[in-house]
């Protein structure tokens, strides 16, 4: 099966645009956070909503932790999935589901140990698909997402093995390494913000390099 490519990080109508005609997948647009990069305003990421269409996916990354809150960011920008990159500790994903419908619910899940296995297992039946990271939200800042770190991939391999529902595998992806994580884990869907810019920019070079990698398989 074709493993799926989704660009995250995306700051501008052109950057989807530029990731779009290179074969994304799926598109990450990154609310308010506490740390890491790739922020941009609502009004922002509702404008480049409005420029994707299917079956590209348009992806909220939302720090909010409240049901009440994730839906209503949620509403003020339109995606079609939204993904929760901090735990949720108000409210449940029924919340979610009851208020959107339609929406396709993405958990992150910050790999760090082998509790993580145990954290994917628990949460996975609530949701659409995980996505597994490297960040750490109980460090004194947090950290969420777009470490450009690599964690353990066998832990990562585990968590496939262990739930029935898509995987997505982010965490310092490049055109190079690409290829051996998808042979180690066997995700449904890859994940890349930091190894496709640079100095801040998607470089259409990197970007080439990384989807012509993840399609050689």
């Amino acid at each position: 099966m074709r493993t799926r490519i989704k660009i995250c990080c995306i700051s501008s109508v052109n950057e989807a645009k530029l990731a779009i005609d290179h074969g994304a997948d799926a598109i990450g647009l990154v609310g308010k956070m506490p740390s890491g990069p790739g922020p941009i305003p609502d009004w922002l990421i509702a404008e480049i909503v409005k420029t994707i269409h299917p079956p590209i996916a348009s992806f909220l990354l939302t720090s909010e932790q409240s049901s009440e809150e994730i839906i209503y960011h949620v509403k003020r920008v339109d995606t079609n999935t939204v993904q929760i990159v901090d735990e949720l500790t108000t409210g449940a994903y029924s919340d979610i589901r009851t208020a959107l419908p339609h929406l396709k619910i993405v958990q992150v899940i910050h790999v760090t140990d082998e509790q993580s296995i145990d954290e994917a297992v628990r949460i996975s039946p609530n949701v659409d698909a995980l996505l597994l990271d490297s960040g750490d939200p109980k460090a004194k800042l947090k950290t969420l997402g777009g470490t450009g770190n690599v964690h353990n991939w066998n832990l990562s391999r585990e968590i496939v093995k262990a739930i029935d529902i898509p995987v997505f595998l982010a965490g310092g992806l490049h055109a190079n390494n690409v290829r051996q994580a998808i042979e180690t884990v066997r995700p449904f869907a890859v994940d890349i913000c930091s190894g496709v810019r640079t100095e801040g920019h998607l470089d259409p070079n990197k970007l080439d390099a990384f989807i012509k990698a993840v399609h050689s398989l």
